[in-house]
C-alpha cells in the first residue's frame, strides 16, 4: 500500500479548505437529521440510510420519530409493530439489531448512548461508519466517516486506484480520511464530505464543471472520473423459487413468522414450498409434501398468480401465489391460522406485499 505521506500537505489543505468553503457557501442539502445532536436520532437515521436512498429513508425516519420519539419508546414497543413500520425498507437484520440495541441502551445504559467511539461501536448492528457518524455528530469526537460518497470523492480527487472493497483499500481510505479530518470540527467536515459526494461528485453525471475541487482533481485532470473508484469484487446472484400456497378456511388464512439464518427474518409469509425452478401447479398440489400437510381432503386451486420477482443483493426471488380453499381445518406445524383482516397488521416482505397490493387487499381481501 502506498503511504499516505505521498499526498503533500498543500494538496491535503486544498481539499479540506475548499470542501469547507463549499459547505458554507453552496451546500443547501436539506435533511431533518443534519445538525442533530441527539445520538438516538443520528443512530436511527444512519441505520435507516444503510443500503437505502435518502428520498426513501426520509419518510421512514419521520414515521419512526413520530411513533418512537425516544430510544426508551422504541425499546418498549411491540416488535411486530416495529417490523411493520420498517416494512418495505428491506435488509431486515437492521431492524432486528435496532430493536436489540434500543433495549441494551435502555436497560444497560439508563437510556443514554455511550459517549465514546469504542462504547458506540460495541453496540449490536453498529460498524465503524455508523460509530464514527454518531461519535462526530453527537459528541464532536474526531472520527472520520467513510461511506460510499466518501470513497468516491477521495478516490477521484487523489487518483486512488486501490479497490475500495479490498482490505488494503479500506485501510488506505480510512487513514487518508482521518488525516484530512479537522480535529475541532469533525462533525461539520464529515457531513460536508458526504453531502459533496451526494450532490456534486455523484456516481453518474458528476458536476465537474461546477466543482470546488476540480482544479486539483486527479480523476478529472487524467480523464478517469468514470473509472473511479475501483471495485474488485463482483456479486454472482442465485435464483430461488418461492411457491406460496394461500390456504383459506372459513375466513382465515395460514401464516408463519420466518426464522433466523435466511432472508426476511421475523417477517410473515404464507405456506411456502421452495423449489429449484418454476413448478407447475399440478405438481405443487399433487406433491407429497402438501398431501402430508393437508391429508386426504380434496384440493381445488381457486386462483393462481402471475410470476413475481424481487431482486436482492445476492439473490433473486421468483415465485407465484396459489390460493386453495379448504373444506376441513388441518393442523399445520409451524403455521397459525388468522383472520384475513389481520393480514394488514403483519409485516410481510416486499415480495408478498406486491402480491397483496395487486389483489387490493386493503379494500377486498382475496
Amino acid at each position: 500500500m502506498a503511504p499516505i505521506s505521498k499526498f503533500n500537505a498543500k494538496k491535503l489543505a486544498f481539499f479540506s479548505s475548499n470542501l469547507l468553503r463549499w459547505n458554507t457557501e453552496k451546500n443547501d442539502r436539506k435533511m431533518p437529521w443534519k445538525g442533530e445532536k441527539d445520538p438516538y436520532k443520528i443512530w436511527l437515521s444512519e441505520i435507516i440510510l444503510q443500503q437505502t436512498r435518502v428520498e426513501q429513508g426520509l419518510a421512514y425516519y419521520n414515521r419512526f420519530i413520530n411513533q418512537f420519539p425516544t430510544v426508551q419508546a422504541l425499546a418498549a414497543a411491540n416488535e411486530t409493530i416495529v417490523f411493520k413500520l420498517w416494512e418495505g425498507l428491506g435488509y431486515y437484520t437492521r431492524c432486528k439489531n435496532l430493536i436489540a440495541t434500543a433495549k441494551i441502551i435502555t436497560n444497560d445504559f439508563g437510556g443514554n448512548f455511550p459517549a465514546t467511539y469504542d462504547g458506540i461501536i460495541a453496540l449490536k448492528g453498529i460498524g465503524p461508519y455508523t460509530a464514527a457518524a454518531i461519535a462526530s455528530f453527537a459528541f464532536n469526537l474526531p472520527h472520520a466517516v467513510v461511506d460510499g460518497n466518501v470513497y468516491r470523492v477521495l478516490s477521484r480527487f487523489f487518483g486512488i486506484e486501490t479497490p475500495i472493497d479490498s482490505l488494503e483499500g479500506k485501510k488506505q481510505y480510512a487513514l487518508l480520511a482521518n488525516e484530512l479530518l479537522p480535529v475541532k470540527t469533525p462533525g461539520i467536515y464529515n457531513q460536508a464530505l458526504m453531502d459533496f459526494g451526494a450532490v456534486v461528485c455523484k456516481p453518474q453525471l458528476p458536476l465537474c464543471s461546477n466543482c470546488a475541487l476540480s482544479k486539483e482533481c486527479k480523476a478529472l485532470l487524467g480523464n478517469k472520473v468514470n473509472l473511479l473508484p475501483v471495485k474488485e469484487k463482483f456479486i454472482v446472484k442465485k435464483t430461488r423459487w418461492f411457491n406460496y400456497v394461500i390456504l383459506e378456511y372459513k375466513g382465515g388464512v395460514y401464516v408463519r413468522k420466518r426464522g433466523p439464518n435466511d432472508i426476511w427474518e421475523n417477517l410473515y409469509e404464507f405456506v411456502l414450498f421452495e423449489s429449484d425452478a418454476a413448478t407447475p401447479l399440478e405438481e405443487i398440489i399433487a406433491g407429497n409434501t402438501i398431501k402430508r400437510m393437508l391429508g386426504k381432503q380434496q384440493l381445488t386451486a381457486t386462483s393462481i398468480s402471475d410470476i413475481y420477482k424481487q431482486p436482492l443483493t445476492h439473490q433473486t426471488i421468483c415465485g407465484q401465489f396459489i390460493t386453495i380453499q379448504l373444506t376441513t381445518k388441518p393442523s399445520i406445524t409451524g403455521y397459525q391460522i388468522i383472520d384475513k383482516t389481520e393480514l394488514l397488521n403483519l409485516p410481510f416482505p416486499k415480495f408478498i406485499n406486491n402480491y397483496l397490493k395487486d389483489k387490493n387487499v386493503s379494500l377486498s381481501l382475496f
